[in-house]
């Protein structure tokens, strides 16, 4: 399972692709808006950081022709941009058109809340299909749950959209999505701080650390 950091923030990009193991960004209207830099500038930087790798960013219209519009002209700014295009009808309008003729855009259909969804979204040519774990546990229903059928049923049809469990709360959700066959999982900044951290690895440096002190405080490795 790859890594995508959700974050428009260049700093957390920044930190989290040195450590090796970011292989994509995905951004939203809602993290866009808490950053200060100009919309292009960010995307650039964004793009930048990530070496090539895909980076998500959302279209803001709500028809399928504005939607088209909006893809083209984000596709235009990186070639690494994957434009992210919400569920529904004018959505799937959107996704097939941009994968028509010679400049194609590729699409991650975002706001997935059932197998159904995630289905159409692959005929319609979605590169990327991100199902919302977190807000599908919010509603009573089980998220992980949703991302291990969506793997059932794309292996059983053969379908090669690559699925993004995305509003991931907790480290917790990575493990079980990973267990689930999930392809990606974009995780906030928060979440990977938390996942490469554990309360016996800290423990077990301070003992190493004593231990060496109490012996060889003098010497230097």
């Amino acid at each position: 399972m790859e890594f995508f950091l959700d974050s428009a923030n260049l700093k957390e990009i920044e930190e989290a692709s040195s450590w090796g193991v970011i292989g994509g960004v995905t951004t939203n209207p809602s993290l866009m808006s808490k950053e200060k830099e100009p919309f292009n500038e960010l995307v650039k930087g964004i793009c930048s950081l990530v070496e090539g790798g895909p980076v998500s960013v959302e279209v803001l219209s709500t028809e399928a022709g504005g939607m088209v519009e909006e893809a083209r002209r984000l596709a235009a700014i990186a070639p690494n941009i994957v434009v992210k295009i919400p569920m529904g009808g004018e959505g799937l309008k959107a996704v097939y058109e941009l994968g028509r003729g010679e400049d194609k855009v590729r699409c991650n259909v975002t706001l997935v809340f059932s197998v159904n969804q995630a289905l159409l979204a692959a005929r319609a040519g979605a590169a990327y299909i991100s199902p919302f774990i977190g807000r599908v546990d919010d509603i009573g229903w089980d998220g992980v749950g949703l991302v291990e059928e969506m793997v059932d049923v794309f292996e059983v049809q053969g379908l090669e959209s690559r699925i993004i469990a995305a509003s991931i709360r907790h480290p917790r959700h990575v493990h079980e999505v990973a267990a689930a066959g999930a392809h990606i999982a974009t995780v906030p900044f928060s979440v990977l701080q938390q996942m490469a951290v554990h309360p016996l690895t800290d423990r077990g440096i301070e003992k190493f650390l004593a231990d060496w002190g109490k012996s060889r405080s003098s010497e230097s490795i």
